[in-house]
């Protein structure tokens, strides 16, 4: 078992209102069903990419002549060209570098015009045939595109600043090297008759009638990860091929997209080398043809239903995270996992339904509710509790700390189908369960099926879910969180608050569940106090399971030799960052066991390509020893 310590910190808790763009809950069926229609899911977003660790400025040299004529210009697209032999030497190395395309030139098709502007039709066949092309044309040089894809606008100082400390040249410009392909779907309603790669209009175009690119360049703030912005920036370097069912909108969608390029075309007239022009295709077969001839190129057909056919990395994501956090049983009668569609079948599986979130609270009497005044059995599928982190140590109170405890007593109780012996209330109103044995009251109770359950599975509900593992299993908290994870196969992000407020509550829990009710307090005190070393440097999180041979973690696992051993980990490929071990620790880790990748940082500059074929040796090497070279 291997593990790659990254150099990320661990982020701070960020609220599930955040997620602006998770509209449905995940579901296997949203992403793979085949027969019946259903509604493109939203992709679910990663809210806890964290902060990227720029690192230190690399020293400026200056930048002197190249020491041979033409040097300089084969690392810049963008060099100065000094007389017509440079030029033409230039221009002919740029175009042996540029992909082609299917639709350059675009002489070869019918050209409408209308003023300045042109469009050209295209059919069915050669949309495809563009399609096939473009696949199999090589990714450009990232030097000649990053950081330019970052985003670099002439107002963000802070963004240009970073970038020009470790490059050169700023490469503001746009790149000349790109001739790439963006479809469109003229309706922007990707739901339905979508093809491969297809975007919306909205991605890349201002709203109103006169077509304008959108200046996508963050104009404050840092950052590497700009992915949102990658679809415009690509759109602008690319041929554009226009498709629906509606020919007047495509038509329309067309001219408004040439017009936009033809004003991009003229702001940038002189400030460099001439860009390449790019041109707007409109296709002018109906959908249907695609699904004819073409499925193999649909990713939606015409009813809305996925197809199969086409890899959609989001779709992909979705359902990779579904089968990662799909629910399973992890005592009796209590399940954990992601939250079900609304009406789905996997809802009726479940009695009762606990949504962990940022606006959960703490209450504790509707469950004694649902165990008291409900025997038969009805379905509430409408009960919450805090996230992890919400409940930040030092500041929780006693209050809280009894409601997590009689939320973990009651769960056990509608999960086994019992009640306490004495549920009187003490006087400030409160449920007094000290004594948690199985004895039912007079009539029998069915035991309920609960689901603990969040938007992905696992990230708001691991503190609920760690209380209730260490409360029905009786194993100390340290144990709970480590057999939550190897025993029964779950994952989950904890915060540092949750290690805090549940070492506070592991007396208790131990002390209250059913399972430790014949130990006394000495042995339960022993049990607590013999927690294992890792506990101790422990931040919240494990290091994610991500195949069965190997865990991507940060700099805090690595640094916690004794989480990675617990873990069955036995090697570690550390990328940019060295593990802090105390003496010693090395050497009886073992030095053929670590592979440390040094100058290389996560900072959207530094180029991981390099490294890659000793980290997949010695990844292999490992593999092939534990596994087999199957």
């Amino acid at each position: 078992m291997a593990t790659i310590a990254l150099p990320r910190p661990i982020p701070a808790h960020r609220s599930s209102a955040d997620i602006v763009d998770l509209t449905s809950p995940i579901s296997l069926s949203s992403t793979i069903d085949t027969k019946q229609p259903t509604a493109c899911p939203t992709p679910v977003p990663n809210k806890h990419i964290p902060a990227c660790p720029t690192g230190p400025a690399l020293v400026q040299t200056p930048n002197t002549p190249p020491p041979s004529p033409g040097r300089e210009e084969e690392d810049d697209d963008h060099a100065a060209i000094t007389d017509n032999n440079s030029r033409s030497n230039s221009r002919r190395r740029l175009e042996g570098r540029r992909p082609s395309s299917h639709l350059h030139p675009a002489d070869k098709f019918p050209r409408l015009r209308l003023g300045p502007l042109s469009v050209f039709e295209i059919d069915a066949d050669n949309v495809a045939a563009a399609i096939r092309h473009t696949a199999k044309q090589p990714l450009p040089d990232p030097a000649h595109v990053f950081p330019w894809f970052h985003g670099l606008h002439p107002s963000n100082h802070m963004q240009q600043a970073f970038f020009i400390a470790r490059k050169k040249k700023a490469l503001r410009k746009t790149p000349c090297c790109l001739r790439g392909l963006t479809v469109v779907k003229a309706d922007g309603n990707l739901c339905a008759s979508r093809l491969k790669g297809a975007i919306s209009p909205q991605e890349f175009l201002r709203p109103g009638l006169e077509g304008e690119f959108i200046e996508m360049d963050p104009k404050e703030g840092f950052s590497v990860r700009n992915f949102h912005i990658q679809v415009a920036k690509s759109a602008i370097t690319s041929d554009i091929i226009v498709y629906g069912d509606d020919s007047q909108a495509v038509r329309m969608m067309g001219w408004k997209i040439a017009s936009a390029q033809a004003k991009w075309r003229e702001k940038h007239r002189g400030s460099g080398p001439k860009l390449p022009e790019y041109n707007t295709f409109v296709c002018v077969s109906p959908f249907r043809e695609f699904e004819k001839r073409y499925g193999e190129i649909v990713a939606v057909d015409s009813s809305g239903v996925l197809t199969g056919n086409v890899l959609d990395f989001f779709y992909q994501e979705r359902r990779e995270m579904y089968d990662m956090t799909k629910a399973s049983e992890i005592s009796k009668n209590v399940w954990l996992g992601p939250t079900p569609e609304p009406g789905h079948e996997d809802e009726k599986k479940y009695d009762i339904m606990i949504e962990c979130s940022d606006l959960g609270r703490l209450n504790p009497s509707a469950l004694q509710t649902i165990a008291k005044d409900y025997p038969d059995g009805e379905k509430f599928h409408d009960l919450d509790f805090p996230s992890s982190g919400s409940i930040p140590a030092p500041t929780w109170s006693h209050a809280q700390a009894d409601g997590i405890l009689e939320t973990c007593a009651w769960i056990w109780h509608l999960a086994h189908g019992t009640l306490p012996k004495d549920t009187d209330t003490d006087l400030d109103g409160d449920v007094n369960m000290s004594d948690t044995s199985q004895t039912p009251e007079k009539e029998e109770r069915r035991p309920r099926k609960i689901l603990i359950h969040c938007a992905d599975g696992y990230t708001e509900s691991t503190m609920l879910a760690i209380a209730y593992f260490s409360y029905s299993t009786g194993r100390p908290v340290a144990d709970a969180w480590l057999d939550l994870h190897t025993v029964m196969k779950r994952n989950f992000f904890a915060y540092p608050t949750d290690v805090s407020l549940l070492a506070s509550l592991a007396p208790r829990l131990l002390r209250e569940s059913p399972v430790c009710a014949d130990k006394d307090l000495s042995e339960i005190t022993a049990m607590v106090q013999n927690e294992p070393k890792w506990f101790a440097s422990l931040d919240g999180s494990l290091p994610s399971r991500v195949l069965d041979y190997m865990y991507l973690g940060n700099l805090g696992h690595a640094n916690n030799p004794d989480l990675l051993k617990a873990l069955g980990i036995t090697q570690i490929l550390s990328v940019g960052e060295t593990a802090m071990w105390r003496d010693g620790e090395r050497e009886e880790w073992g030095e053929d066991n670590v592979l440390v990748i040094q100058g290389v940082q996560d900072n959207g500059i530094d180029p991981l390509t390099d490294e890659f074929e000793k980290c997949l040796d010695f990844i292999g090497k490992w593999k092939i020893h534990s596994y087999g070279a199957g």
